[in-house]
């Protein structure tokens, strides 16, 4: 089965590499990279910005998250420090990637590195209703946890 686009998604690319794009035809996730000068170095527990040189016009309703690569997490300990990151449809500025080394070495973040994921999805506003008491479940108030290891 093949897969194929439902929304677009408006961009301007002050980029040097190629725009996002699926690796596979099932991928959630595109890859962004960084689009850097000169090289970030991440010593372990540092965290910077880095930039990917893209502007994203969202569709109203949409977000676009940042996600961790799990290569890097698994391989070197780095990730998105507020992951998922959301960017928001108003949002006009330059796409940023805030990355952390939670590793033992440091990490060096080179020019067109894929550095997170970036997934588009749909979500819905809500309004809360103020109520005394709410209906009963199954689960109840059990959390983290709960149900045990195994």
């Amino acid at each position: 089965m093949n897969v194929t686009a439902t929304m677009q998604v408006r961009v301007v690319c002050k980029s040097k590499h190629p725009l996002p794009s699926y690796a596979t035809a099932h991928s959630a996730g595109m890859d962004l990279r960084a689009n850097l000068d000169t090289p970030v170095t991440l010593a372990p527990g540092e965290h910077a910005l880095v930039k990917t040189g893209l502007f994203l016009e969202l569709p109203e309703g949409t977000e676009a998250q940042v996600r961790p690569r799990s290569g890097l997490a698994f391989k070197h300990g780095v990730t998105v420090l507020n992951a998922p990151g959301t960017i928001d449809a108003d949002y006009r500025g330059e796409v940023g990637v805030l990355l952390i080394n939670h590793g033992q070495q440091p990490f060096e973040v080179k020019d067109g590195e894929r550095i997170a994921q970036l997934v588009v999805a749909r979500y819905e506003r809500v309004t809360f209703a103020e109520v005394a008491d709410l209906a009963a479940s199954e689960r109840g108030e059990g959390g983290f946890g709960h149900t045990g290891r195994n």
